[in-house]
């Protein structure tokens, strides 16, 4: 190897460097908290099937499980979901959770198709931590970018379905057909990141097989403001 050539190639890394310690433009982080047993949720839902089509919002469905004493099980149902939730209560200072619940990047929390509440969160300026996910060899891939000075945070991994047709034969939407977009089928937390360059490498066989997508959100560490957020289809 010449020395010209050793030369650029330390110069293309450093600049690689520089580039990973930048922050980049993120998209709008929308967690929806639902349940089929809700008839105040399909609105929410097709709010998030017209969510799901945009680039520039990442739009979750959490399903939860207490609305299925009514008389209707949801099969998406989470116990994370609902613990997930219950944080975020907390966070908000809610006194007990709800549903149709919109949380928009972690930090605030709106009832059902609050269009409104997204429109200004697009409209601001948002920089997130550098992250990467793509698909690789029958293996998930996510590349955390350095950045000093960021809190400790959590980096999830969200596995979800694209879209499903429900028929619902009991409880509160009893005789209604559910078209329901991108539904969470599992959450768990791949480590912790404090501002270092990370790698994480996850099997695609271990993600639920009606998985069709993954994203991975940033969080610092009990559940705060997401700072970075990407998502990429399985198949």
């Amino acid at each position: 190897m010449t020395r010209s050539l050793r030369e650029c190639m330390a110069a293309a890394a450093m600049l690689c460097c520089v580039a990973a310690t930048n922050a980049q433009p993120r998209p709008v982080v929308v967690e929806l908290f639902t349940s089929q047993g809700c008839s105040s949720c399909p609105p929410a839902d097709a709010y998030v099937g017209k969510l799901s089509a945009r680039s520039d919002v990442l739009a979750l469905s959490f399903h939860v499980d207490y609305w299925d004493d009514l008389g209707w099980r949801d099969r998406f149902a989470l116990a994370q979901s609902v613990e997930r939730q219950n944080i975020y209560a907390r966070n908000l200072r809610r006194s007990s959770v709800y549903t149709p619940q919109l949380v928009v990047d972690g930090r605030d929390d709106h009832v059902g198709s609050d269009g409104k509440a997204v429109a200004r969160a697009l409209s601001e300026k948002r920089q997130g931590v550098p992250v990467g996910v793509s698909v690789r060899d029958a293996e998930v891939l996510v590349e955390i970018g350095a950045q000093p000075g960021v809190p400790p945070s959590d980096v999830m991994l969200v596995t979800y379905l694209r879209h499903a047709v429900s028929a619902i034969g009991r409880g509160e939407n009893v005789g209604r057909t559910l078209d329901e977009f991108n539904i969470v089928r599992d959450i768990r937390t791949l480590g912790v990141w404090k501002g270092q360059l990370e790698t994480f490498h996850v099997s695609v066989s271990s993600l639920p097989l009606d998985a069709t997508d993954v994203a991975v959100l940033v969080q610092p560490s009990g559940q705060a403001p997401i700072i970075g957020a990407a998502a990429h289809a399985l198949r």
